[in-house]
């Protein structure tokens, strides 16, 4: 599907649900962030990113920008190009590396090169309200029956707008969120539900999450993988999943839950082996 206001399909695999944000798609490129960029790339001159070589952002920003019809530049690490980098740099995307350090180093140096070239910068790990805006809207299709909502956390904005929307929805669900990457608290404590959020909606008429805040609604686990380290298995249940992201949520899962899968990377993709079981 490719319609950015559209409602990604949850599917049932023996007991356990899962929201397929990955069946979203623009540009060849699948997941619930290729959504945040899509919208944030209207009316660029061309666009400018940062990111990991283990990440896919780099190539989602390149086949948006080829599909617009306008220029890339990507920010990434030194070394030898990753399939994901390499990708973006066969949609045309020009690939700027860096001596290996902090990711603060690739992020300055790609909102340095955005403002010099007059083009928009696509944020690292889209770290923005947009993404916010973006994810909240795909809770409203969560079956009532779900008991726990499990998710991969890498920058941890598909899950900051995970909760806004369950706060929209008045849905009181337990989040188990998978951290493969950095420690995300950060971020969260920037753009997650916090307590004045739920004061607002007490008074809207929607009691279930009053004086909730997100380190109430969501429990961190840590994937006991590096974050460059692939899950060995990731076909499960029929589906294939992202082995940085998805598939460590994988020894987490338990019966009744929703598996939020937020997308997988341009270079994996494949159907699955059956659409339902």
């Amino acid at each position: 599907m490719n319609n950015p206001k559209g409602l990604t399909p949850i599917e049932k695999r023996d007991d356990i649900w899962i929201k397929r944000d990955d069946k979203f798609s623009i540009a060849g490129v699948p997941g619930g962030k290729v959504r945040t960029c899509w919208h944030l790339a209207q009316g660029a001159n061309g666009l400018v990113t940062a990111g990991s070589r283990s990440s896919p952002q780099v190539n989602i920003v390149a086949h948006i920008a080829h599909h617009l019809g306008i220029p890339c530049r990507v920010h990434t690490p030194q070394g030898e190009l990753s399939p994901e980098v390499q990708a973006a740099k066969n949609m045309g995307a020009e690939v700027i590396q860096h001596k290996a350090g902090y990711n603060s180093v690739i992020i300055a140096r790609a909102r340095e090169d955005a403002k010099k070239q007059g083009w928009t910068e696509i944020p690292f790990g889209m770290d923005c309200w947009e993404a916010i805006t973006q994810t909240r809207s795909q809770v409203k299709n969560i079956p009532k029956e779900v008991k726990r909502i499990v998710i991969p956390v890498g920058s941890s904005m598909s899950l900051s707008g995970l909760l806004h929307g369950l706060l929209d929805e008045d849905l009181d669900i337990p989040v188990i969120g998978v951290v493969v990457g950095a420690d995300p608290e950060d971020r969260l404590n920037r753009y997650a539900p916090i307590e004045d959020d739920y004061v607002s909606a007490f008074a809207s008429g929607k009691q279930n999450l009053r004086h909730k805040s997100w380190t109430e609604m969501v429990t961190l686990v840590r994937s006991p993988l590096d974050y460059h380290t692939p899950y060995r298995d990731n076909v499960w249940r029929g589906v294939t999943l992202d082995p940085v992201y998805e598939a460590k949520c994988i020894p987490f899962l338990e019966p009744d839950d929703l598996f939020w899968v937020v997308g997988i990377r341009q270079t994996m993709q494949c159907d699955d082996i059956n659409e339902t079981v």
